[in-house]
């Protein structure tokens, strides 16, 4: 992959810039239009999965590979030091890189958990966030849903003969540190993410097949666990916000989606009845309109200005 080095940040291809001495590396899709940074999921998720090619018809989309996954440069910690604060301080630097006085932020799964921590502390440099999937707390109690929602999940499927290897490959994902195995069992596993894999499988298989995951952890670079729980930050946030939640997701579902709308003054909520994790691919013409909506509904007075002037 040929990563670009030079002073057009914006260029549509891969790019690379420093954070400290490390490489973090993102990718450029779509050309026009405001700028969405798109923080991915796990922590670990490879960037290639949260594509949505039709957003990039109007925008432009900026995948980041977060430090200690994929490509990018890892800390002498490594699995560990990649806490909340660090990914924001890494994304303060890219904004300055990219030249941008506000962008869209657009976070999914933990990447959300993330992109509402960003928002709370610096919410003069976005115009919007996008809540993809994600949830106002972690730890214990965000893990207790995820199994109460796969419970779901094994009930509905109960009588696939497939259905004992996802079961497998959830019990061991947890316990694996090799990154080969890692994206082998995340593969397996893929079913439980979407809504309705064995009937759509000629269609979602070539993703699955994408899928791969980093071993990094979200714990502070000394292993002590990095608490998340936004609920009452989450009710001074002032950054206009579009929440998302599928009503099939194990692991950002209904239940976090509806309760980050009540926490967020004055966001919206979209549900997407026939999705799980994966709404952005399951229900992909749904999520790109209402993400170019709350984006043309949001964008800056000034961007709008430009656009009827020119």
């Amino acid at each position: 992959m040929r990563i670009m080095t030079h002073h057009r940040p914006l260029r549509r291809g891969g790019h690379v810039v420093d954070v400290c001495g490390m490489a973090l590396r993102y990718h450029v899709r779509g050309t026009g239009g405001p700028v969405c940074v798109v923080l991915p999921g796990g922590p670990g998720l490879s960037w290639e999965y949260l594509r949505a090619p039709a957003l990039e018809l109007g925008l432009t989309v900026v995948h980041v590979e977060p430090l200690g996954s994929g490509e990018s440069g890892r800390l002498p910690t490594h699995p560990y030091g990649y806490d909340r604060a660090f990914h924001a301080r890494a994304l303060d630097r890219l904004l300055d890189h990219l030249g941008q006085d506000q962008v869209y932020l657009l976070g999914h799964g933990h990447g959300g958990r993330v992109a509402q921590y960003y928002a709370l502390r610096r919410p003069a440099r976005l115009a919007g966030l996008i809540l993809h999937g994600s949830s106002p707390v972690g730890g214990a109690e965000l893990e207790e849903e995820t199994r109460h929602q796969f419970d779901r999940f094994i009930r509905r499927n109960q009588a696939n003969p497939a259905l004992p290897a996802v079961i497998d490959a959830a019990r061991l994902l947890p316990t694996i540190t090799d990154e080969r195995l890692l994206t082998a069992a995340a593969r397996r596993m893929f079913p439980a993410l979407v809504a309705h894999y064995w009937g759509r499988r000629e269609e979602l298989s070539p993703l699955r097949a994408k899928i791969r995951f980093s071993y990094v952890s979200s714990r502070r670079a000394d292993g002590t666990a990095d608490p998340i729980d936004d609920r009452q930050p989450l009710r001074s946030l002032r950054v206009p916000t579009l929440v998302v939640a599928g009503s099939y997701d194990i692991a950002g579902g209904l239940r976090w989606g509806r309760e980050l709308q009540s926490l967020i003054p004055n966001a919206r909520l979209l549900v997407l009845p026939w999705s799980g994790h994966l709404g952005h691919v399951e229900e992909p013409e749904r999520f790109a309109e209402a993400v170019t909506g709350f984006v043309t509904a949001t964008r800056p007075a000034l961007l709008r200005d430009d656009v009827l002037a020119a």
